[in-house]
């Protein structure tokens, strides 16, 4: 993909390590929330709002829009950040995570945030919801309308059957204009992947499907931008982006560590920090990071 210089780069960098602070500072202000999952997609939604959709934040509701469709809603804090950051609403208004009358809930709700393209926590149906967007969108516009629908899911997430049952569909329907992107952290609520229910070789199992395939590094911002653009181009069916990250990226404590999939700062857990200074260690942590990039400790 084009227009990718270092310059770009390099602002896309910052712009993750600011998301990736307000995170954590939503995640205290809230007192409950979860931590791994935003901290390691935060890259990954960068390059998606400052760089490879199509939209307009003051006009939230332009029909011309790509949609982006969060199936594992309990990343939420890194989708509102993002969406906060490039101009959709307020970044103060951040700090009303999960409190009461706020718009910004544990888990998205389009009825209270408008600019979302769909309601989720149950996990798994998101995939379907995108499915049934992009069949409908083809349906109305035809294979050309230029929109795309991307589908962010957890791995840990796939346990859930209605995933395997949506692809079926989406490979018969050879959905050109849906791409999903597994956030391949290896972690969930229990434990890691591979102990809970393997997935490997997932790759194979999504081609069996009728899926192009890409794997990348979820926080090589080349390598994003670069699969996305190579997904665009197929148009005989649909693509899936799995996407290797860290869980907790950027936080020494949390980074690959499962304890931190449902947990905030201030959580006391064995063997970690002592809950008091966890969100100034997270939060010096990231600041220190300006300039370099994430996740690079000495």
């Amino acid at each position: 993909m084009t227009n990718l210089t270092d310059e770009k780069i390099k602002f896309l960098e910052e712009q993750a390590r600011e998301i990736r602070v307000s995170i954590i500072e939503m995640l205290v202000s809230a007192g409950s929330g979860h931590s791994a999952g935003p901290l390691g997609m935060a890259d990954i939604f960068t390059a998606f709002y400052f760089f490879l959709l199509k939209h307009d934040p003051k006009t939230p509701s332009w029909p011309g829009r790509d949609r982006v469709i969060l199936s594992n809603g309990h990343i939420c804090p890194v989708l509102y950040s993002t969406m906060a950051h490039a101009g959709y609403f307020p970044v103060e208004e951040l700090l009303t995570l999960r409190k009461f009358g706020s718009r910004l809930q544990g888990h998205p709700h389009r009825e209270f945030l408008p600019m979302l393209e769909n309601s989720s926590g149950p996990l798994g149906a998101g995939l379907s919801q995108a499915v049934g967007m992009a069949l409908g969108d083809r349906m109305d516009r035809g294979k050309t309308s230029g929109r795309f629908f991307y589908c962010f899911t957890g791995d840990g997430e796939l346990n859930e059957g209605q995933n395997w049952e949506a692809m079926m569909l989406a490979g018969k329907e050879k959905l050109g204009n849906l791409i999903m992107i597994v956030d391949r952290n290896n972690i969930q609520i229990d434990g890691y992947t591979e102990d809970i229910m393997p997935l490997e070789n997932l790759s194979h199992k999504f081609e069996s499907f009728g899926f192009h395939v890409e794997e990348i590094d979820g926080h090589n911002f080349a390598e994003i931008i670069e699969a996305v653009g190579r997904a665009q181009a197929v148009f005989d069916g649909p693509s899936v982006i799995i996407a290797r990250t860290i869980p907790g990226k950027g936080v020494s404590f949390m980074e690959r560590d499962y304890k931190w999939h449902g947990n905030p700062p201030g959580t006391e857990i064995a063997g970690e920090p002592p809950k008091e200074e966890q969100a100034k260690i997270a939060l010096r942590e990231l600041r220190s990071l300006s300039g370099q990039i994430i996740g690079e400790h000495e």
